[in-house]
């Protein structure tokens, strides 16, 4: 499917926050997307939307999230956090035209590694690999599996193990 992929505008907002509703069948994730656009986590070139013709069929958000290395130093990943796809739409490879996207993008802007807390037998396929593998856990309880990482830079990620720090807005919306 050809799709028109490209930063958010502020008018697509609410189109966004209903996107996200209808997908996940709840308002969390869309409440948390309005509460990262606030935060000094947000960069708006990776709030990214997909379009076929003229229907928004796609939204991907990656925001700045900090690694506290087992060493005493902060580091910066991203979190890949939400995203989702028009219900009627899935399997048509949507997702990963937007997850591609995102990831080139915030490798071209200089960002160097990716977390997402995902389905392990979708994320894989796109580099993610379980984020244990680089020494990288987080304070929730989730299967090892479903908790991932991907350098977008080799070697990215070596000697920066330790905890991620998942946000204030993430808690505010589980």
């Amino acid at each position: 499917m050809k799709l028109d992929i490209r930063p958010e505008t502020a008018a697509e907002i609410p189109a966004i926050y209903e996107l996200h509703e209808l997908a996940f069948g709840q308002d969390n994730e869309s409440r948390l997307i309005n509460k990262l656009r606030d935060s000094e986590h947000f960069i708006p070139e990776l709030s990214v939307v997909a379009y076929a013709g003229e229907y928004l069929v796609g939204h991907i958000l990656l925001t700045r999230l900090p690694l506290q290395g087992n060493d005493g130093q902060t580091y910066e990943t991203l979190a890949l956090a939400p995203m989702a796809v028009t219900p009627a739409l899935h399997q048509m490879g949507i997702g990963g035209q937007l997850i591609r996207h995102a990831l080139k993008t915030a490798a071209d802007m200089g960002f160097e590694s990716v977390i997402v807390l995902g389905h392990p037998e979708y994320y894989p396929r796109f580099g993610f690999a379980p984020a244990s593998k680089f020494g990288i856990r987080t304070a929730y309880e989730v299967p090892d599996a479903a908790f991932m990482a991907i350098e977008l830079a080799p070697g990215a990620l070596a000697g920066k193990s330790g905890e991620v720090v998942y946000p204030n807005e993430f808690e505010a919306v589980a």
